[in-house]
């Protein structure tokens, strides 16, 4: 058993089964890089108020790159005794480099440790997932403006109810990606503050440089308070309420190409490389890779759940409750990466299949669009409603498209309808009557697409 860096006080020895209830460090230890880095900004400042000299200095930074390579190579044992990686790293640089190496924790508290490796951590982390929002954001961009000019149907209550541009529902996704990659921005924003110096709870006593310490670290600012910097866990919190939001778009967008791809729909066909086959129908090629999306989802949500529940009691400044904040990070950060990038490979070479598409526009859609000449006419809206309506009644008897439909028929129904009503009975003068921006008209769908560009290329975006 390792000696506890806590045991002076103690006269017994732990319990097995307590020694494992309490050890972190079977999934802390991936903090380790971090806790190093940590480690090193910690010897710098402590040298620069005389509690290491420059020679115990420049051992505690060799141990420590000894150690670190020692992790990467996986030859430090990491057991349960050592109870979490910043013991684990502490131990082995003291073995290492002795007294030098166990002056490295002073005026430093495990607490203020942990939120460092954390929000180190975290950024790296976020910083990962912006990029992989980003490549399905320009995936999306690359589909839209090969499938430009694709008519399909648009639905509302998985009803049809008006001609869009297939276009026009990728940039639907687009701008919701948007938001999340802004949500995981800000959520690294807040993220990036140095907690060093913050001790147990109370500051350390000894004069710290903590705005040395945060350049060194390369933070924004330090955190303003003490209790709250070991207290806090928001920018977890954050990270995994961003991420909900984020699983949900894409699970949402898996359930629509889930549909679609079915031989009822035709709509697109995902590659082989993104799906896969039955064990017993040979016929079969399904969507597995957005359906594992879509109930990822729910694990996501579910760690978001569980770090709410585990700090919704804590009182500050710390508890060992929030040693359960790790794994739904962890966790959560690798689902999302994974999902992002089987999601955007999806979208990369998926078959778009724009004559089902369109042949799928049934012959009551452009009900609409009746009305609307009928407004254009003078008719007061609620009224063209009710006589649009008796149309699409008379047009399902018959069996026939509202655009079938004589102009006899069309008159007994409202003199105002005169032969001009032939030029907008089509989809494509229904998605053309729609280029205000944020419409699914050829020229708007064009001014997101550019919009979309920019906001890429510069992080602007106007129209």
């Amino acid at each position: 058993m390792a000696e506890k860096l806590w045991g002076g006080r103690f006269e017994g020895s732990t319990e097995e089964l307590m020694e494992k209830f309490n050890a972190s460090i079977g999934f802390d230890q991936r903090l380790y890089k971090m806790d190093i880095e940590g480690s090193r900004a910690q010897a710098r400042a402590l040298a620069r108020m005389g509690v290491l000299t420059k020679q115990e200095l420049e051992q505690v930074l060799k141990g420590l790159n000894r150690v670190e390579r020692e992790l990467d190579a996986g030859t430090l044992p990491l057991t349960d005794d050592l109870e979490d990686i910043h013991t684990a790293v502490e131990k082995r640089l003291t073995e290492l480099v002795g007294d030098a190496g166990a002056k490295i924790h002073t005026g430093r508290s495990r607490n203020d440790q942990v939120a460092l490796d954390e929000r180190l951590f975290l950024r790296e982390t976020v910083a990962n997932t912006i990029a992989q929002i980003e490549r399905v954001m320009g995936a999306v961009l690359n589909v839209a403006e090969a499938h430009l000019d694709i008519l399909m149907p648009g639905y509302t209550h998985v009803q049809q109810a008006q001609p869009i541009r297939f276009s026009h529902y990728a940039m639907a996704l687009f701008w919701m990606l948007a938001r999340d990659r802004s949500r995981f921005e800000d959520c690294w924003k807040r993220a990036n503050a140095m907690p060093l110096g913050s001790g147990a709870l109370a500051g350390s006593a000894y004069p710290v440089d903590r705005e040395f310490l945060r350049e060194e670290l390369g933070f924004d600012r330090i955190t303003e308070n003490s209790i709250d910097a070991v207290s806090d866990r928001d920018y977890f919190l954050e990270y995994l309420s961003a991420s909900s939001i984020l699983m949900a778009h894409l699970s949402r967008f898996c359930e629509d190409l889930i549909i679609w791809s079915s031989s009822e729909f035709g709509f697109v066909e995902l590659d082989d490389a993104f799906s896969t086959g039955s064990s017993m129908m040979p016929q079969k090629k399904n969507p597995d890779s957005l359906e594992l999306v879509r109930g990822k989802t729910g694990r996501v949500y579910g760690n978001l759940m569980s770090l709410l529940t585990a700090m919704k009691g804590v009182s500050l400044a710390y508890a060992k409750d929030m040693q359960e904040d790790k794994e739904p990070v962890f966790d959560t950060a690798e689902t999302v990466q994974m999902s992002l990038s089987v999601f955007s490979g999806v979208w990369q070479t998926m078959k778009i299949k724009g004559e089902r598409m369109a042949d799928a526009i049934d012959g009551t859609i452009l009900a609409t669009d009746l009305a609307d000449y009928l407004v254009r006419k003078g008719v007061p809206f609620r009224r063209c409603h009710r006589i649009v309506g008796e149309l699409v009644k008379t047009a399902l008897a018959r069996g026939q498209k509202l655009e079938e439909l004589d102009l006899p028929t069309l008159r007994a129904a409202s003199e105002v309808f005169d032969t001009d009503i032939q030029e907008i009975l089509s989809a494509e003068a229904s998605t053309a009557q729609r280029n205000l921006d944020g419409g699914t008209g050829r020229d708007s769908v064009l001014r997101q697409i550019e919009a979309g560009r920019r906001l890429l290329t510069d992080g602007e975006a106007s129209g």
